[in-house]
């Protein structure tokens, strides 16, 4: 056996005494394996965790270097160090050497390469000795909020934000001259602005970025600016609507068409919130904007409401007649991507524990509504041969992982009688996309499905981030039909979720710092435009239809190009 062949073999030892926590061993044998292969940055990265773990902290930041020039890539996320985490983890073999100024120079390399989390150096021990220093509480957002001014703090958070910015944007629509003299310009207005009206600032001042992830959110527990109205709201074809109430104290609201907010046509207050919302496309706006309708601080901010605790709705009622409602704010709940406003979630059309208008209508709820609020779910219609798949969001749930739903959900397909397979993405918001390889791989590999008419995804306004490269995976890959209406991001965009907090105000900000490109280079389009376009109506929602469905299964033509399904 040649030293080359034997590398699988020791590798294989090799990351079981990592995964022991046999670190001498470990060291040892990664030794071995970077000696047979040194151009593999995965291998160094073993090595290097090893050495540290063992407090050999020069051999573990000379390995750490060769991770840096070499990258490590692995099928899982936490397989994969970025540049940034590299750097950082060559500033802490810096501290563990006492090499203070060497490991603040490490350190200042680290955020040049884009390192994330702020809060780990903030809170580890190692960095103790050194927080104190102003280089290093600059570096990490540190300052003591009692010794500023209102006027310092804000300045502040959006020299700190703009430094963010600057560091982790991939946007290529940022022009950072522009943006300079935005941020400068809200930083001299800031005495005549209240806190609400400086969130509307950030939230503008992100906006040009091009990046549908980026957002301020208020700090938690402000209990002023997280306030919301107890409805929810969506834009249909016919307008924006009522669809859930948080008490039967509004019941009365489920199913009118809102005409007017305060003294502003809905139409023009939608307009008026369009400059605060950052997007991938349009379809983005059209989802979020009716949310964001929802929070009174910042209607008031924007000065379409006089009092942002009391918010009069002019409506028309279900029963035709009109009338004007006053609907007051309350307390938002705990806040989840994306955080503006805070929740209920945009893409849960049926929030837990409220009113919900298709709960009130006599015929039964369509498949799209009954259970949004789980991650992923199927059901089999044995009469057309077809499994109706809800993908929700891309996670694992604690009762089954993403990856063993995938094998069982392949396994039915294959023992049963399935001609069509249809994956409804509306209400997926997003999560991790390294989580979804096995739904892809399993559909590729279906024979049942991966043919023309055999496979449908259903798309909206919601499927957004990690669901948009679902989509747009499969799109690429495989014959799907798309239905449904644009989806809302792009197959080439700007995301992440890593927020991070502002040092004063404690706000929450996000700035996506990667460019997805699941499509080829060369796709410039601003959404997945459905084959079939069913676009939501309220018609069809008050009585519970489904026009994207229906669109499925009434394709019965088996023209050119497969655009029928194959259960005839």
């Amino acid at each position: 056996m040649t030293a080359a062949s034997s590398l699988p073999r020791i590798v294989a030892v090799a990351q079981e005494r990592t995964g022991a926590g046999r670190w001498a061993e470990a060291a040892a044998l990664w030794q071995q394996v970077v000696d047979l292969n040194p151009v593999n940055g995965s291998y160094w990265d073993y090595l290097a965790e090893a050495r540290y773990e063992l407090g050999d902290y020069q051999a573990a930041l000379t390995a750490y270097e060769a991770v840096l020039r070499l990258g490590a890539w692995g099928k899982r996320l936490a397989d994969t160090v970025y540049p940034g985490e590299a750097g950082y983890r060559i500033a802490r073999c810096q501290l563990g050497l006492g090499a203070h100024e060497l490991a603040v120079a490490a350190l200042s390399r680290a955020l040049d390469l884009g390192f994330r989390d702020l809060d780990r150096p903030r809170a580890d021990p190692l960095w103790e000795p050194l927080r104190a220093r102003e280089d290093v509480r600059g570096m990490l957002g540190i300052l003591d909020p009692d010794t500023l001014s209102r006027d310092e703090g804000w300045r502040a958070d959006l020299a700190f934000l703009a430094r963010e910015v600057r560091r982790r944007t991939p946007s290529r629509d940022y022009d950072e001259t522009e943006f300079g003299a935005a941020a400068a310009r809200l930083a001299a207005a800031v005495p005549e602005l209240s806190d609400a009206q400086l969130i509307v600032g950030l939230l503008k001042l992100l906006r040009p970025l091009g990046d549908g992830h980026a957002y301020i959110a208020p700090a938690e527990d402000d209990q002023d600016l997280n306030r919301v109205l107890p409805v929810k709201l969506y834009l249909f074809a016919e307008g924006l609507f009522v669809t859930a109430v948080a008490s039967a104290q509004h019941r009365r609201l489920l199913g009118a068409q809102v005409l007017a907010v305060g003294e502003h046509d809905a139409t023009e207050a939608l307009a008026a919130l369009e400059p605060l919302l950052s997007r991938d496309n349009t379809q983005q706006v059209r989802w979020l904007g009716p949310e964001v309708l929802r929070w009174p601080p910042i209607l008031h901010a924007l000065g379409l409401l006089a009092d942002p605790g009391s918010v009069p709705l002019t409506v028309r009622f279900p029963d035709g007649t009109s009338g004007t409602v006053t609907v007051g704010s309350q307390a938002g709940g705990p806040r989840t991507y994306p955080s503006i406003p805070p929740p209920p979630s945009p893409t849960r059309p049926r929030p837990p524990g409220w009113i919900s208008l298709p709960d009130t209508v006599p015929s039964p709820l369509p498949l799209y509504l009954r259970n949004s609020d789980v991650l992923y779910w199927y059901e089999y219609l044995a009469a057309r041969r077809l499994v109706y798949f809800q993908f929700n969001g891309v996670g694992d749930h604690p009762a089954e992982p993403l990856a063993a739903f995938c094998d069982r959900l392949f396994r039915f397909v294959d023992r049963h009688e399935v001609a069509t397979l249809v994956i409804d993405l509306r209400w997926n918001g997003g999560g991790n996309t390294y989580l979804t390889q096995p739904l892809l791989h399993h559909l590729i590999r279906c024979d049942k499905v991966s043919q023309p008419g055999g496979l449908y995804v259903i798309i909206g306004r919601g499927t957004f981030s990690a669901a948009q490269n679902t989509a747009t995976a499969i799109g690429r890959e495989t014959s799907a039909i798309f239905v449904g209406e644009p989806s809302g991001s792009r197959p080439n965009f700007i995301g992440e979720t890593i927020p991070f907090q502002l040092p004063y105000s404690k706000a929450t900000a996000n700035v996506g710092d990667l460019y997805w490109q699941t499509s080829w280079p060369m796709d410039h389009r601003p959404w997945i435009a459905p084959d079939i376009y069913t676009p939501p109506t309220f018609e069809a929602y008050r009585s519970n239809r489904d026009p994207a469905m229906e669109a499925v299964l009434a394709c019965r033509e088996h023209l050119p190009g497969g655009a029928g399904p194959r259960w005839d």
